[in-house]
């Protein structure tokens, strides 16, 4: 092992010590079971959960048990329990994927790959890469027109996962950009009075030379969940900043595919994804920190 892997194995105990009396994930009593409401666990590959904070609709991805052709769809809770999964009326071409709801419910943000307006293009004419855009909708609920957004927030390379945070910045990952640490990084984004964005790396604290896609920050701001090329981790918030990211116990990170985390608004509980590898495809899990709301995720039928 080189120094600096030791020295970063040394800061990682450090701070997984300081963490392990903060409750939360670690604390005793957690618990991890499988997810799996009828007509939403399938033989397909189901990640990414987002509920809308407005009529408790399920919105997740569904792609291929290999998890390629990632599409944005949407369940709801009814009398029976939650329906058969559609896509949404702002569905486009491309792959579509990673749903995130402003607090208020009238903004989603998601990633896409879709052409510039969004329906099938002339040969040739699909984006390459997949960029931030979000949808609003109007005063009866209904979905308007995507907007892509602007530069410096997407970049030629590929955006992931935009995550709002309760401080008003646009937490996500891109691939390849000026001023990175490595092959994919966390950034965050967030636009002045003036119009204009600015765009920050989140530091070596969360970033390494290696994947980082997926940036969550709880609702209270204090705390952060991770997606790196292995698996979960965890960062509190300090006076400095954010600090050195620490992988999540065995029970949340089992074989290092885990994606998508969901916390609940009061942080006890957590959704994500986990491929299974050869027994099932991608399915969803559900962490408890034996604390919190017992309802969330929503029941359904409610």
């Amino acid at each position: 092992m080189t120094r600096a892997a030791l020295a970063a194995a040394a800061l990682g105990l450090v701070a997984g010590a300081a963490m392990a009396a903060v409750p939360g994930f670690g604390a005793r009593g957690e618990t991890v079971e499988p997810w799996a409401p009828p007509r939403i666990a399938s033989a397909r590959f189901e990640s990414h959960p987002a509920f809308d904070p407005r009529n408790g609709d399920l919105y997740f991805v569904r792609s291929a048990p290999d998890f390629t052709g990632w599409r944005i769809v949407v369940s709801h809770c009814g009398a029976d329990g939650w329906s058969e999964p559609i896509e949404p009326s702002f569905a486009g071409d491309g792959v579509e994927a990673d749903p995130w709801f402003a607090p208020d419910g009238r903004t989603l943000y998601f990633i896409s790959s879709r052409s510039p307006d969004g329906v099938a293009p002339p040969a040739g004419g699909k984006r390459k890469d997949l960029d931030l855009w979000r949808v609003e909708r109007d005063a009866h609920g209904q979905w308007g027109r995507p907007q892509r957004l602007p530069e410096p927030v997407n970049s030629p390379g590929a955006e992931w996962f935009p995550r709002l945070a309760p401080d008003g910045w646009l937490y996500f990952g891109s691939t390849g950009r000026p001023g990175g640490l490595g092959k994919t990084d966390l950034w965050r984004a967030r636009q002045g009075r003036d119009g204009a964005w600015t765009v920050e790396n989140l530091g070596p604290h969360l970033n390494t030379a290696d994947d980082e896609y997926e940036p969550l920050v709880s609702a209270d701001g204090k705390r952060m969940v991770l997606m790196a090329a292995d698996g979960l981790y965890e960062s509190r918030r300090t006076a400095k900043g954010w600090s050195q990211r620490v992988k999540l116990g065995p029970k949340i990170d089992a074989n290092g595919s885990e994606i998508g985390a969901l916390l609940s608004p009061d942080g006890h509980s957590m959704l994500f994804a986990r491929d299974l590898k050869g027994e099932r495809s991608g399915e969803f899990f559900l962490w408890r920190d034996g604390k919190g709301d017992p309802n969330w995720p929503p029941r359904c039928p409610r």
